[in-house]
C-alpha cells in the first residue's frame, strides 16, 4: 500500500485509524485495479490463473461492478468518470446478459446500487442513450430468477435503482415486493437470518440480509421499511459486535470469507442509518479494527491488488463462483463514507468493543451459538451447535471456530481435524440439531454416520471448555476420539481426556449410549493456571455430570437420547 496518513492515537486509541486513513485505502485500492481494465473500461481483468466457474467474461464484468462500488461510496468524480465509460460500452454488447440464476445478476446489484449511490454524479451526467441501454441490461435483473438465498436481494436492489429513475415502475415494484416477501422465511428473530433453506448462518446475515434492505429502505426515505429492517439490524449488532477479537479479526467462520473487511458493513450501516446498539467510537473502533487487521497481514499484495485468501492467497478458503475479482466486495465496508466527515462516528474517540471490556460467555439464540471471549488475550471462540452448510465444510461442520485459528484440514501426511469427534474413522457432521443455548452452555445433535448420532454440550467459563459427548447407535467397541482447537501465531491449545478417553484422546463404545468428556483450552496467556485445577468434573449416573469450576460456581448436566438439562448453579 502507498504511504497512509499518521495514526492518531488520541483519537483512535485501538486502532490509530482516521477517516483519513479510510479514504487512503479507498484511493489506493481505486488506483491500483485501473490498470486492469480494458481499453473501453467495460471489463477489468485481474492476473493469475484463477477464473470462477462463471467464466473469464462474467468475472471481468464482477471487477467493473465491485470496484464501481467501492467508488460509488468514495465518491470521487474523476474515478467515476472512467465507470461511466465503462457503463457505455458494457451495455453496448460487452457485458454477458442477466439471466436466471446467473452471476451477472450479483454484479447488477452492485451497478445498481452505486448508479443509485451517486445519481448526480454518474448517472445524470450521461447521454440518453447510455441511460437507457443500462436501464435495459438491468431490467433483465427484475425477471432473473434468483438462488433461493441472500441473490433474492439482488432484484430487490436492481429494482430500487430502476423505481427511482421511473423505468418501468410496476415490475420495479413488484420485484423489490418480491424479494422482501421471499426473505421473511428466513428471518429467525432477534436479527437472524439463515441464508436461505436449512440452518446457514455467517456473515452473509450482515453484509447482505441486512445490508441491501436497510440501505434500499434509507435511500427510498421509506420509514416502515426502515423501521423494520432497522430494527432487526439493531437486535443484530448487538450480537455481531461479539464476533471481532481485540486484535480486529472477525471469526473464521462461514463461506466467502476472502471478501474479509466487508464485515464491516453492518457496523458503519448501524451508524449511517441510526439504527444501532453501539457507540460511535465502538462503532469506528470494531470496523478500523477489522480493516487495519487484515491490511497489517498481507491482504492487499505488493500491485495494491486483493488476493483471493484470507491474510494472503489461501485457495482453502474459495469456492466455485469466486472469481479473481470477488475480494472486492470488500468494497461494501466502505459505506461509511457515506457518513460526512463531522458525524460523531468520525469525530468521537474509539471506545472499547465487547472483547476490550471483560470476558464474557453469550448465548446467541436463533443459530444456537455460544460466543466466549477473553480480555487478556482478545480471543473471540465461537461454538458451533446450530449452523451447518456441508457444501463448506470445514467453515461450518467443526463443533468450535475462533479469531485466532483456522480449521485444520486432512492433507496427505495427516487426517487431523480440528474441535471434532471422530467415531470409527468418520469426521463429519451432518443434520445438525440446536438442543438449546443458555448461560455459559450449547448443546446439539449431529449424525455421524448410518444409524450413529452424537449429542454434545460444551459448558464454557473464562477460556476454559468442558465438552462432552454422548455417542448412540455405535456398534459395541467402535473407537471415538475427540479433537481441539489447531492453535498457530503463539496460542496454547489444550485437551485433557475426564470421562471415556485415554491420554491419545480416544475411547471405544459400550454396550448402549456412551459418554465421552473432556477440557479444553486454546488461550494466548503466557501463564495460565493448569486446565486440571480450573474446573471439576464428577460423573453421577449414565449421561449425568456436576460440573463446578474452581470459584465454586458450577452446572447440573444430563445429555440422553432425548436431549440435554442443563442447571447453572452461581
Amino acid at each position: 500500500m502507498p504511504s497512509e496518513p499518521f495514526e492518531d492515537r488520541t483519537l483512535s486509541p485501538y486502532t490509530g485509524y482516521t477517516r483519513a486513513h479510510w479514504e487512503a485505502v479507498a484511493d489506493s485500492l481505486l488506483a491500483a485495479v485501473a490498470p486492469y481494465a480494458t481499453a473501453d473500461g467495460a471489463l477489468y481483468h485481474f492476473p493469475g490463473e484463477h477464473t470462477s466457474a462463471s467464466g473469464r467474461l462474467s468475472d471481468g464484468l464482477e471487477g467493473y461492478a465491485r470496484t464501481l462500488l467501492l467508488a460509488a461510496f468514495r465518491r470521487d468524480e474523476k474515478v467515476l468518470e472512467r465507470y461511466a465509460d465503462g457503463l457505455a460500452a458494457g451495455t453496448a454488447g460487452v457485458w454477458p446478459r442477466v439471466e436466471h440464476r446467473s452471476q451477472p445478476l450479483v454484479e447488477a446489484a452492485s451497478i445498481a446500487l452505486a448508479l443509485r449511490l451517486t445519481r448526480p454524479l454518474l448517472w445524470d451526467r450521461l447521454d440518453d442513450g447510455v441511460r437507457q441501454r443500462a436501464a435495459r441490461w438491468l431490467g433483465d435483473g427484475m425477471t432473473a430468477e434468483p438462488w433461493p438465498c441472500n441473490w433474492e436481494l439482488f432484484p430487490v436492489t436492481v429494482g430500487g435503482f430502476l423505481q427511482e429513475i421511473g423505468h418501468e415502475p410496476e415490475a420495479s415494484r413488484a420485484a423489490i415486493d418480491r424479494g422482501l416477501e421471499r426473505i421473511e422465511q428466513w428471518y429467525l428473530g432477534d436479527g437472524w437470518y439463515t441464508d436461505g433453506h436449512g440452518r446457514k448462518f455467517d456473515y452473509y446475515n450482515g453484509w447482505a440480509m441486512h445490508l441491501y434492505p436497510v440501505l434500499h429502505a434509507w435511500l427510498a426515505d421509506d420509514t416502515r421499511l426502515l423501521d423494520l429492517y432497522g430494527g432487526r439490524l439493531e437486535a443484530h449488532l448487538a450480537d455481531y459486535a461479539r464476533l471481532f477479537g481485540g486484535d480486529g479479526a472477525p471469526l473464521l467462520q462461514g463461506r466467502s470469507l476472502t471478501y474479509r473487511f466487508a464485515t464491516a458493513a453492518p457496523l458503519w450501516l448501524g451508524a449511517l442509518t441510526g439504527r444501532t446498539p453501539l457507540s460511535p467510537g465502538e462503532t469506528r473502533r470494531l470496523a478500523s479494527g477489522a480493516l487495519r487487521y487484515f491490511l497489517d497481514r498481507g491482504a492487499v499484495d505488493d500491485r495494491g491488488l486483493l488476493s483471493l485468501g484470507w491474510h494472503g492467497p489461501d485457495d482453502a478458503l474459495l469456492q466455485a463462483y469466486s472469481g479473481p475479482a470477488s475480494p472486492y466486495w470488500a468494497s461494501k465496508a466502505f459505506v461509511g463514507l457515506l457518513l460526512p466527515p463531522d458525524h460523531e462516528v468520525w469525530t468521537t474517540a474509539e471506545e472499547p468493543g465487547p472483547t476490550d471490556r471483560a470476558d464474557a460467555v453469550t448465548p446467541v439464540g436463533p443459530p444456537n451459538w455460544l460466543l466466549q471471549s477473553t480480555t487478556s488475550d482478545g480471543v473471540v471462540r465461537l461454538h458451533n451447535h446450530g449452523s451447518e452448510d456441508a457444501r463448506y465444510d470445514p467453515y461450518y461442520t467443526r463443533l468450535a471456530y475462533s479469531t485466532a485459528t483456522a480449521p485444520s484440514a486432512p492433507s496427505a501426511s495427516s487426517a487431523s481435524y480440528d474441535n471434532s469427534v471422530i467415531v470409527g474413522d468418520d469426521p463429519s457432521r451432518t443434520e445438525i440439531e440446536p438442543l438449546g443455548v443458555g448461560a455459559g452452555w450449547a448443546a446439539s445433535r449431529h449424525t455421524v454416520g448410518d444409524g450413529i448420532r452424537v449429542t454434545s454440550l460444551v459448558v464454557a467459563r473464562g477460556a476454559v471448555e468442558v465438552r462432552a459427548h454422548l455417542v448412540s447407535g455405535a456398534a459395541p467397541g467402535t473407537s471415538v476420539r475427540v479433537t481441539g482447537w489447531a492453535a498457530r501465531d503463539g496460542l496454547r491449545s489444550e485437551l485433557l481426556p475426564v470421562l471415556g478417553l485415554t491420554d491419545a484422546l480416544s475411547g471405544r463404545t459400550h454396550e448402549g449410549d456412551t459418554l465421552f468428556v473432556a477440557l479444553a483450552r486454546l488461550t494466548g496467556e503466557p501463564d495460565p493456571a493448569p486446565l486440571g485445577e480450573t474446573v471439576s468434573v464428577r460423573a453421577h449416573g449414565p449421561g449425568e455430570l456436576d460440573v463446578r469450576w474452581s470459584g465454586g460456581s458450577g452446572a447440573r448436566v444430563r445429555l440422553d437420547g432425548r436431549g440435554v438439562e442443563v442447571t447453572v448453579r452461581d
